[in-house]
């Protein structure tokens, strides 16, 4: 660790109280689509940075982070106000902790050994102040390699797997190529996560990076369509698929078809175009204004619709969950340091909203052809040869009124569609591409990574994966 001014002098500095980042008030963010989260102040900031021990084991990293970002090592760069040193330190692991620091959910803070007390050190805050810090005072610059390979890396989807991959490929001399389907670069993160969590100015200016270190940009190409897998092969020395895992849970049961059910990425991907500007015809908008909202499945995609659906007017919203209501602490088979599963509460529900638990929708209920209302029954979980099931509960059917029926329930796997068939990748069972732990396909000069073969997860492991996969990909290209 770098120990400029050390941990010691501040034995007892951990029985300070955890003070979280304040919010707008809830009647003021509902009002628009900008950012919730506010900043702590350098006094504030300073006291919770003091609270971290500098643990022997430190597994806020070694177990709490994907990207293994040096946690301890940061925080004492910023309680010794050598802010500098501790973004050195910040980027070395991590690509873009300004986007990490406001929608990852932090499994590094449930690691930190304060969560044995419930008040971990705020690491996700103080990883963003850093980020922020450096961007205001100039301290992100480009990193520009002036020694180029020549070695030309076709990278399909611009996630945050793609990006980071595409960063990494850069700044080793070579030239990667981002291709994206989509007229604007971001997958998830531009439209996936709505403007209140991540304004997309943040990520415009880590892309205008990007592209100064060499990273080109092609958007509006779906490969596999619009050019080849034989062109790609002929025209580049490595191939990375990040395309994410995009092919939603669907429901089959009675009523599907109305009109007024959509999914919840379609949603929320209309608002961020909305709110970027661009005009949507009257017939095409889904919108919750004066609408009874049923948003399906109890995770953060989910959380992203009620928030959504509130700022847009909503009449009511409910949110069903078909697994139990998660209890407020660690249960005793849930000990620290792994990730506890216990009641969380976004910034969306805060604003307004019923959530039910234990529900699962049996069918949609409509008039006219469009979506009315859903038929909906209680289940209890029962475990039987260590397995939990669910089954229905006898007489517990219910009916929620709904004009507009939001679909979270997750996603499969990566979409099988010509790019993954005429590369002949191999698909595991669960949906997945097969890669090694380079992430390098059985295909010669293929690379996966990201959601496209760990399914749906976490941005931060998006970003790790990535990483991971451009060392892969250089080592390929000089072995």
């Amino acid at each position: 660790m770098d120990k400029v001014t050390s941990f010691y002098n501040k034995p007892y500095a951990f029985l300070n109280k955890r003070e979280e980042p304040p919010k707008r008030k809830v009647e003021e963010r509902i009002g628009d689509f900008r950012e919730f989260e506010q900043f702590l102040s350098p006094e504030q900031l300073h006291l919770q940075v003091s609270r971290c021990m500098d643990c022997g084991i430190p597994y806020c990293h070694a177990l709490g982070c994907p990207l293994r970002n040096r946690i301890p090592d940061f925080n004492s760069m910023v309680y010794s106000g050598h802010w500098e040193r501790a973004l050195e330190i910040l980027h070395s692991t991590n690509n873009f902790p300004e986007i990490t620091g406001r929608v990852c959910p932090a499994p590094c803070e449930k690691a930190c050994t304060l969560e044995i007390s419930g008040e971990p050190v705020i690491i996700r805050h103080i990883e963003l102040q850093i980020a922020e810090w450096g961007w205001r005072e100039g301290y992100v610059r480009p990193q520009i390699n002036p020694n180029k390979t020549h070695k030309k890396v076709a990278i399909i989807g611009s996630g945050p797997s793609g990006l980071s991959c595409a960063q990494e490929l850069a700044r080793m001399g070579h030239t990667p190529v981002v291709f994206e389907r989509q007229d604007r670069i971001g997958g998830l993160l531009r439209y996936g996560i709505p403007d209140f969590k991540l304004e997309k100015w943040i990520l415009d200016r880590r892309i205008e990076q990007l592209k100064q270190e060499g990273v080109e940009f092609e958007t509006e190409v779906d490969v596999g369509v619009d050019i080849s897998a034989r062109y790609l092969r002929r025209h580049f020395h490595a191939i990375f698929i990040a395309m994410g895992a995009g092919v939603p849970r669907d429901l089959d049961i009675p009523g599907r078809t109305l009109s007024g059910i959509h999914f919840a990425l379609d949603y929320l991907t209309q608002q961020n175009r909305q709110v970027a500007g661009e005009a949507i015809p009257k017939e095409k908008q889904i919108h919750a204004f004066g609408k009874h909202v049923v948003v399906i499945g109890g995770g953060d995609t989910g959380s992203d619709c009620v928030g959504t659906a509130r700022r847009q007017g909503a009449k009511t919203i409910t949110q069903i969950e078909i697994l139990p209501k998660p209890p407020l602490h660690r249960p005793l088979d849930n000990p620290w340091p792994t990730w506890p599963n216990v009641l969380r509460s976004s910034s969306s529900h805060e604003e307004g909203c019923e959530r039910l638990w234990s529900v699962t929708p049996k069918a949609f209920l409509g008039q006219e052809g469009r979506v009315t209302g859903i038929q909906c029954v209680q289940v209890k979980w029962i475990e039987a040869n260590g397995k939990k099931m669910c089954t229905e509960v006898p007489h517990s059917e219910f009916e929620l009124p709904a004009d507009l029926v939001l679909i979270s329930a997750g996603f499969l796997h990566v979409e099988h569609g010509s790019l993954i068939r005429d590369l002949q990748l191999p698909i595991d069972a669960r949906g997945n591409i097969v890669v090694n732990e380079n992430g390098r396909t059985p295909i010669l000069g293929i690379f996966a990574g990201g959601d496209a073969v760990q399914g749906p997860s976490l941005v931060v492991k998006a970003i790790a994966e990535g990483r991971k996969v451009a060392r892969g990909i250089h080592q390929y290209l000089f072995q």
